[in-house]
């Protein structure tokens, strides 16, 4: 069978199958256990919670499958992105971030990597191949970037940071595998918090690393076994269950956003629109080449942090809420949480609802607050 996002999909909810006996569950059964048997030589078998658990090794395998590439999993997307900075970076080691990504990746750095002696530089998306890579250890980009939607050419990005001797890191949160490939792309490593849409019901928090280096991987390994940054096993189960059903609820969301983006773009009430599906988006041709679906995030500027709040507040299929990537349609006004952006900057997840009547509800909160 050919590795399309097709077949990925078609096998991801049949990967037990080859390791069932007679008798056995399908469904993934919950190991809640800190302790495991294991008289004499245990190698290669549980021991002990810290190590391993059959069903965050589950989870492990579906992300495995998903990705391409070896993945291990962690309680969050932050403790995803913690294992590779202190997996892999030493006191004297310089890192380059993305000034327009995920904010809490930056305060990392700043509190708890400066102190430790590794410096960083922040760079724009849009433009993170200007300047070069020379004298970093490693490059960390997020593209689409969160919340601001803007794109960087990964496989460009990729060439250049090898030649200087970096390790590129790609965060995917925004996109999923079914989205967006970064590892095929020339990444070194992708991370992402599978709080979002894998999980898709906004009930736990999760994360993963992914590379196809057995030694980051073998890095990676070793900080949460040593640092005990372990996922819970309900955690992962409610985790496994919500992969199980990624490709329907992405292709949904996705659908969906490039249907309401097309809307909102002649809606009067809105400016700065950046959806990478839209062709008068800035990025829409990169999006086109690096990114098999548009992904389901939208944002735009509202005429004040007043009307931003109204429209979302107000909305009836809508939730007021941080994070996304749920089954509901969610949004946020971004500058409350510290980006630099607009006080009436609008981050919007397009969830499951269909698509004509969450359109309704979206239209009509916008035309309530244009008046």
């Amino acid at each position: 069978m050919p590795d399309t996002a097709r077949s990925r999909a078609a096998a991801l909810a049949h990967l037990r199958r080859g390791r069932l006996a007679k008798g056995d569950p399908i469904p993934l059964p919950l190991t809640m256990a800190a302790i495991f048997h294991a008289p004499g030589d245990a190698t290669g078998f549980d021991q002990y919670g810290r190590f391993s658990n059959p069903t965050w090794g589950a989870v492990e395998h579906m992300l495995t499958h998903l990705e391409g590439a070896p993945c291990v999993g962690f309680p969050s997307g932050m403790a995803a992105i913690s294992a590779v900075f202190f997996g892999l970076l030493k006191g004297g080691d310089r890192i380059l971030l993305p000034s327009d990504g995920y904010h809490t990746t930056r305060a990392l750095a700043e509190r708890f990597l400066k102190p430790f002696g590794v410096t960083y530089d922040l760079r724009p998306t849009s433009t993170f191949l200007d300047g070069g890579f020379d004298g970093y250890r490693l490059a960390f980009v997020e593209t689409p970037a969160n919340p601001g939607l803007d794109l960087c050419d990964i496989a460009a990005v990729a060439e250049a940071v090898h030649k200087a001797g970096a390790i590129l890191v790609v965060d995917n949160t925004t996109m999923t595998p079914f989205g967006q490939r970064p590892l095929d792309l020339g990444a070194d490593i992708v991370i992402a918090a599978d709080t979002k849409a894998p999980n898709g019901h906004s009930d736990v928090l999760f994360g993963h690393v992914a590379s196809r280096n057995a030694d980051i991987i073998a890095a990676v390994s070793g900080w949460r076994e040593t640092s005990g940054a372990i996922p819970g096993p309900f955690e992962a189960w409610l985790v496994h269950r919500g992969l199980e059903t990624l490709d329907v609820r992405f292709d949904r969301m996705c659908s969906s956003a490039e249907v309401i983006a097309r809307r909102l773009k002649d809606h009067r009430a809105i400016s700065g629109l950046r959806f990478p599906g839209l062709e008068s988006d800035p990025s829409h041709n990169l999006a086109r080449a690096q990114m098999e679906r548009f992904g389901f995030l939208i944002s735009f500027v509202l005429a004040s942090q007043d009307k931003a709040e109204d429209f979302i507040n107000n909305c009836a299929l809508m939730q007021a809420a941080t994070s996304f990537g749920g089954v509901h349609t969610s949004a946020e006004r971004r500058a409350k949480r510290g980006d630099a952006v607009a006080p009436g900057f609008v981050r919007l997840s397009v969830g499951c609802e269909p698509v004509e009547e969450l359109w309704k509800a979206i239209e009509a909160s916008l035309d309530r607050i244009g008046r």
